[in-house]
């Protein structure tokens, strides 16, 4: 006896697909499933030679053609100029003891830059404490604005070691003038900067102030130093860079101790070797200042910094 089965709808759908998948071995091992690739971020990344090619070769070439352009002018001038190897070799002569001190106007090279660095710093110091807020009232309020650009533009243009004999004068010392001409050559591009980047500051953001009755001291620390901080930071770059050139020049006419006083000093000794020596440390020293100053604005702005 044959029997009829009848299927559903539902069931004959259920078993189509039961029909259309193939087989799978129940009874294999987990370990047989496939194993997912590691992720990406695992993988090891292969080094950009090109990249790295490009970064190296132009500083060096830019060297090679400095030490190339320095031979040849050695050469050319009887031997009267100093070679880059004798240069070198003096390098490494100075720079092996440079903290001795034999007296006071002689001291090693390490003690003469840690005097200029303090010079600059006390200078610099000064100044962005009177700069800054400066900077920020004058671009807050349009009187101020207006009463004091015709005294920054007066000022401002005026030499460096114009404003030394004035700070002999009224402080009757070598290392305060120093400090003195640093400070009033530091606090222009701070004050610039930092007024214009408050004048730069959207008028919503003042109106907001307003609409919510913010105080004085609300709106200069909630909605102006965070808008004017990359500005700033731009002054306080540009102002480092004016103080250490400024603190050779002034040490070269006040004496004492500092870089300046021992590229003039060695200049009487007539040891030019020594001399170049020191254009490499100002040099060096200046770039390590830039160098930091641009981490530090990298640092407390969203904004890329270019060195």
């Amino acid at each position: 006896m044959v029997s009829a089965v009848f299927h559903g709808p539902l069931e004959a759908a259920t078993a189509a697909r039961a029909a259309a998948e193939p087989s799978r071995d129940l009874t294999a091992p987990a370990s047989a499933a496939a194993v997912p690739a590691p992720p990406a971020a695992t993988r090891r990344r292969a080094i950009d030679w090109r990249g790295l090619w490009l970064r190296v070769l132009p500083p060096v070439l830019g060297m090679g053609f400095l030490v190339l352009v320095w031979e040849l002018v050695a050469h050319f001038s009887g031997n009267s100029f100093p070679r880059p190897l004798e240069t070198w070799q003096q390098a490494v002569e100075v720079f092996s003891d440079p903290f001795y001190r034999t007296g006071p106007n002689d001291q090693g090279v390490g003690w003469n830059v840690l005097a200029s660095l303090q010079r600059v710093g006390l200078g610099f110091g000064l100044a962005a404490l009177v700069g800054i807020p400066l900077g920020f009232l004058i671009g807050r309020f349009a009187f101020l604005s207006r009463m004091f650009n015709p005294l920054i533009s007066l000022l401002r243009p005026v030499s460096p070691l114009a404003w030394l004999p004035i700070g002999l004068l009224i402080f009757k010392g070598a290392n305060p003038a120093a400090i003195w001409t640093i400070f009033i050559c530091s606090i222009w591009p701070m004050v610039i900067n930092t007024a214009v980047g408050v004048q730069r500051v959207p008028q919503d953001y003042m109106n907001v102030a307003r609409v919510l009755n913010l105080s004085e001291w609300k709106i200069a620390t909630k909605i102006l130093l965070p808008a004017v901080l990359p500005y700033m930071l731009t002054g306080v770059r540009l102002a480092v860079g004016t103080a250490w050139l400024v603190i050779v020049a002034a040490e070269m006419l006040t004496g004492g101790v500092g870089i300046g006083f021992w590229v003039w000093d060695e200049w009487n000794n007539l040891n030019v070797k020594n001399i170049l020596i020191a254009i490499f440390v100002i040099g060096i020293v200046g770039l390590l200042l830039e160098l930091a100053l641009v981490k530090l604005a990298s640092a407390f702005t969203f904004e890329e910094v270019q060195s």
